[in-house]
């Protein structure tokens, strides 16, 4: 068996480069022809699955990292029948536990890619504008994978894991630019959630949902695109939510106080949030965000105050903003058994 992996070695601020020997070690003694590439900057890993999307010598390609690597490597390979791999690495590893890839145990993680089940996953394709550049996170720009916007304006990424604007993507940028190093894993989301949460300034936005009328929301809270059940290291925001699923599902949490959403921290980690303060969880197709004008009308200028747009953890764009489902766009080897579905 031929891999090609994509390796992250910066993941988990530089634990990977100490796990990835024994990976690569036990690949080895598995008998698995392995090919490493890796990566030096921000799209590189969507750059090298791209350049072997159609390669005849290759059976896998594997991303090894976090979220952010799956979703490089999954953007570079989507639309093809490629298969990716996934050897978890990060700090959130969400998309990984959508597919019942152990986090810790390398026998497991490499039986999954020899062994495993083959799903074709959908995703969310993602319009909006560009976040302005970062020293550590450069302004994301149009490339092939992901194709062109409908606004020339925008930029287009696709999202596997889940895409949110409010308080948890400004928890991401955070993260992106360098906030919190010293913390390590899940708890790294939760002190920056805090953080963000004392920061934050209440906005308008409007909304539209699939082919209901938009309407007016105060963006205190979040809401969440989601196409797996956890993101943030394993807070389960979206309850029976699986990447096979046929559709998004939509988690809204508007006109929340701060003492509100410091409270929803606990029930969000385990589930427990939708009904509460008038939480909501429901499937969608389409979802349409965009800053009012002194009227309350919508308007195609970005808000006042960032509402960080993410993708699979990266917060590369504002406001306005639409994403839209799209099935089978990867192949994934997973789990013989996965969460919601099995």
């Amino acid at each position: 068996m031929r891999l090609a992996v994509i390796a992250n070695l910066t993941a988990r601020d530089g634990k990977a480069a100490k796990f990835w020997p024994k990976v690569h070690a036990h690949m080895l003694e598995r008998g698995l022809e392995v090919q490493v590439h890796e990566t030096q900057h921000v799209g590189h890993a969507a750059e090298i699955a791209h350049s072997l999307k159609d390669s005849e010598d290759i059976d896998l390609v594997v991303a090894m990292g976090g979220d952010g690597s799956v979703h490089e490597v999954a953007s570079g390979l989507r639309g093809s029948e490629m298969r990716l791999g996934i050897i978890p690495t990060g700090t959130g590893n969400d998309y990984a536990r959508a597919h019942a890839i152990p986090l810790k145990d390398i026998p497991g993680m490499v039986s999954i890619l020899i062994e495993g089940v083959d799903r074709h996953a959908g995703a969310l394709r993602l319009e909006g504008r560009p976040a302005a550049a970062h020293t550590l996170y450069p302004a994301p720009a149009s490339n092939p994978w992901d194709g062109e916007p409908r606004d020339s304006r925008d930029v287009v990424r696709w999202v596997f894991l889940e895409s949110d604007g409010g308080v948890t993507s400004a928890v991401s940028r955070m993260k992106t630019e360098g906030r919190a190093k010293r913390i390590r894993g899940s708890m790294k989301y939760t002190w920056l959630g805090i953080v963000s949460i004392f920061g934050w300034k209440r906005r308008k936005a409007w909304i539209r949902i699939d082919d209901e009328p938009g309407r007016l929301v105060d963006l205190a809270g979040l809401y969440c695109c989601c196409m797996c059940e956890t993101f943030g290291g394993g807070y389960r925001v979206a309850p029976g939510t699986h990447p096979m699923q046929g559709h998004g599902t939509l988690v809204m949490a508007y006109g929340l106080s701060k003492f509100k959403m410091l409270n929803l921290m606990g029930p969000l980690r385990k589930g427990r949030h939708v009904g509460k303060w008038g939480i909501t969880l429901q499937s969608v197709r389409r979802f349409e965000i965009r800053a009012v004008d002194e009227s309350d009308e919508p308007t195609d200028e970005p808000h006042e105050h960032t509402v960080w747009i993410q993708a699979d953890g990266e917060p590369c764009m504002t406001t306005p903003a639409c994403l839209e489902f799209h099935a089978d766009q990867i192949w994934v080897r997973g789990a013989k058994s996965i969460p919601n579905l099995d």
